[in-house]
């Protein structure tokens, strides 16, 4: 009796075992994840979409250009597919973690398409709101007095709307200008604007792309009430050492981007400055025969490197400084006395952003930041006096 309940046992439990083998073949996963480029410059590309055309599944790309996708099958038949850039297709086979690095080229070419689809029902999205615009799409704007500006270009989107005309402050849906809160690489930007409001300290030449949310802002993104714009810079260009600049009516501006060591290693410089305190300072002169002068200029500086470690590990250094000048000075002549007076205005910001990205296993990616921002404004004033050859000066 007890070997034939012993017989029964074990063949209960091979049939149970069989069973669950079966039932676990039946349900394989397969999960693909990696990055997404610019296949001539290696730059990582922000939104961009990873479709199963089969299981009518798909993902899009992080800030950092990565993706992850796990679906139920042993196959899938994916299209990589970016605004101004030519999809690619690959058929992955094998229920097991697939990486890969997606290199996509710039160009598209337009065909009829027919569209078909049936009506669903809403569905709640955790991100409303959102708006990504790539910097190609920015620099196709026609942009004033040749200088290409992002928040300009953000106030012809819905639901925002500009102040003075000609300034870049950015006012959405009622808010102000401060309720605003403006990243750059992940880092607040204060006072965000140079010539007093009517150009944005961000580079043109220096940024990759622009997120604006207007609203069901993020947990992460806590501390203002109108809007959260987030910018990302560059990377720089893996591939060869590169160089872009322009010659403005009031600013001139100069990049280089390219690889320190191979394809491990990129940075980017980005510098611009006005000249039009040496237009004014002249002109100021004359008008004032020769008793005073005022002159105003701006110029700010970007700076990223980045290096990869592994696979799964990625360091990136980044950093701003910019700032804003005006001054000025008048003299007065008394019986031989001179005085001259001299007064100025100083602001500009400063931030720097230390970023780790880390791999923890196909399905989780892991971002850690530290950053510094300041911002400061700065009055002086003081005035150089003459009496008998006799000069005093006070600051």
């Amino acid at each position: 009796m007890k070997k034939i309940f012993f017989i029964l046992l074990i063949l209960g439990y091979t049939i149970h075992s069989k069973a669950q083998s079966t039932a676990l073949s039946s349900n394989n996963y397969i999960t693909i994840n990696g990055y997404i480029s610019d296949s001539i410059s290696g730059e990582k590309l922000i939104g961009a979409t990873v479709y199963d055309i089969d299981k009518k599944q798909g993902a899009i790309t992080n800030a950092f250009g990565f993706f992850s996708l796990t679906m139920k099958a042993e196959s899938a038949n994916l299209m990589f597919s970016y605004i101004g850039y030519k999809s690619h297709y690959i058929v992955v086979k094998g229920a097991t973690v697939h990486t890969l690095a997606i290199g996509l080229a710039s160009g598209t070419t337009l065909k009829t398409v027919s569209v078909n689809a049936n009506r669903n029902p809403i569905q709640q999205q955790s991100q409303m709101s959102t708006i990504d615009i790539p910097i190609e799409q920015i620099k196709k704007i026609p942009a004033l007095f040749g200088e290409v500006d992002v928040l300009k270009v953000l106030q012809l989107l819905p639901g925002v709307s500009k102040g003075t005309e000609g300034s870049s402050g950015i006012f959405v849906r009622g808010g102000s200008p401060d309720q605003n809160l403006i990243l750059l690489d992940g880092v607040p930007v204060y006072n965000a604007t140079h010539l007093f409001g009517f150009f944005s300290v961000f580079n043109g030449d220096a940024i990759n792309n622009v997120q604006l949310v207007k609203g069901g802002f993020p947990a992460r993104y806590g501390g203002r009430l109108s809007s959260v714009i987030d910018i990302n810079m560059k990377e720089g260009n893996k591939n060869k050492i590169k160089g872009e600049g322009g010659v403005g009516i009031i600013a001139s501006r100069l990049t280089i981007e390219g690889p320190i060591k191979n394809d491990k290693t990129t940075f980017i410089l980005a510098g611009r400055r006005t000249y039009v305190d040496v237009l004014t300072r002249p002109i100021s002169y004359i008008a004032s025969d020769g008793l005073g002068s005022v002159g105003y200029y701006f110029y700010d500086f970007n700076a990223k490197i980045n290096h990869k470690f592994s696979d799964k590990d990625r360091v990136f250094f980044s950093g701003y400084f910019g700032r804003d000048v005006f001054s000025g000075k008048a003299v007065e002549n008394d019986l031989g006395d001179k005085t001259v007076l001299k007064f100025g205005l100083k602001w500009g910001n400063r931030t720097a952003a230390l970023r780790w990205n880390h791999l923890l296993s196909p399905k989780m990616f892991m971002n850690t930041t530290a950053t510094f921002s300041r911002y400061k404004f700065l009055v002086s004033s003081g005035f150089e006096e003459s009496v008998d050859g006799v000069v005093a000066n006070t600051a």
